[in-house]
């Protein structure tokens, strides 16, 4: 099974608030699908943290070196296009494009040996995993009228993240977490962002200790991106006097970002994207290597439904990554793939068993975010 072409659908109309200091707009592309056609008939499908227009400038670089190559070999085609293209850009949008092509290749390995990509890594240690709902940060005042609809829905876990946190002051940072904690109880999850990787985030390491200190009285899980991202020094020692796990890792790419960060000793959870570091076969490897490093492997998942399934099935194949992202709200989410997503009573997911990513694409949702007809056809 050879690649014939890969297409390029960027996410519009309903793009969900980032909460970035930048605020993204309905129109906004942030999200770009992937499509891999075969010479065979059957199509991959991945998934881009990346803009449309950046997706389909890196394909054009791309296309001399994936045309006609093996569409069921992921890790070697993947590395054959990172190995050419070190002098392009690396850990740009190369490298975000190259992990949408990784993972529409795992789909079409899945799908050519009628086996789930979990399977395919090594093996399914879960058939379920628990999603937690990933939602921006309100004033204290409207936290409740945000988490209660999403804890109706069965979610027991919640990430809270940017907004007014650690922009404003720290009566209102403790303010929004109490808020928080009330409304969803004490037995559920609760995970702290405060989104280090905004514009020129105002956070620095003072200030990242002393809300440890008071996370820690709220019974939060994790603290998210507390710094700067490029400051491992910090983060270092910000993991050493912290009473509760530090996270981050969401803007590296590719394992060789990864491995000094995790060697370290920066964080306590590692969160990669699969749609940003380089794809299911990079990750992966960075799960192999926290876990050497003594590092919890949690996917971050601020993005599509394509992205949600290629976390599941990496969850599956891990055994301590328990908890995958659900961004909450967004309909790349919900309505882009066929049959939307259940929680069970015990607010699981359900990891897909049926071949590739083990979702089928919501043609109709894709043609109407993209605002093309031709993905009618593609199947």
């Amino acid at each position: 099974m050879k690649i014939r072409d890969i297409r390029a659908y960027g996410l519009r109309g309903r793009t969900p608030e980032g909460g970035w200091s930048n605020e993204l707009q309905p129109d906004d592309c942030v999200h770009t699908v992937i499509a891999v056609l075969t010479d065979e008939g059957p199509v991959g499908w991945g998934s881009v943290f990346t803009s449309e227009e950046l997706v389909k400038a890196s394909l054009s670089v791309l296309r001399p070196l994936y045309t006609g190559e093996s569409a069921i070999e992921p890790e070697r085609v993947s590395e054959k296009l990172h190995q050419n293209t070190f002098w392009l850009g690396r850990g740009g949008a190369i490298t975000h494009t190259i992990s949408g092509i990784d993972i529409a290749l795992w789909d079409l390995l899945g799908k050519a040996s009628g086996q789930p990509v979990g399977r395919l890594l090594g093996g399914r240690y879960k058939d379920h995993v628990r999603p937690y709902a990933s939602l921006l940060m309100r004033e204290p005042e409207r936290m409740a009228d945000e988490l209660l609809p999403v804890k109706a829905q069965g979610f027991r876990a919640f990430k809270i993240g940017w907004g007014p946190f650690g922009r404003r002051n720290t009566q209102t940072d403790e303010a929004i977490v109490k808020a928080a904690r009330k409304a969803i109880g004490a037995d559920a999850l609760l995970m702290v962002d405060a989104g280090g990787s905004d514009a020129y985030w105002p956070g620095n390491f003072k200030w990242a200790v002393r809300t440890a200190e008071m996370l820690a009285d709220y019974d939060v899980f994790w603290f998210e991106e507390a710094l700067d991202p490029d400051a491992l020094e910090d983060f270092v020692a910000l993991r050493r006097v912290s009473k509760i796990p530090i996270s981050g890792g969401e803007v590296l790419t590719r394992r060789q970002a990864f491995e000094p960060w995790l060697r370290a000793g920066a964080f306590d959870i590692v969160q990669p994207d699969v749609t940003k570091c380089g794809g299911i076969s990079e990750e992966r490897q960075i799960a192999r290597t926290a876990r050497e490093c003594g590092v919890r492997f949690i996917p971050h998942g601020w993005n599509t439904a394509l992205g949600l399934a290629a976390d599941l099935q990496l969850a599956s194949a891990f055994a301590d990554t328990d908890l995958v992202e659900y961004l909450t709200g967004s309909p790349f989410i919900d309505e882009l793939a066929a049959g939307g997503w259940k929680l069970d009573a015990e607010g699981m997911l359900e990891i897909p068993s049926r071949p590739g990513l083990g979702v089928e694409v919501n043609l109709d949702a894709l043609a109407e975010f993209s605002g093309s007809k031709e993905v009618l056809a593609l199947v």
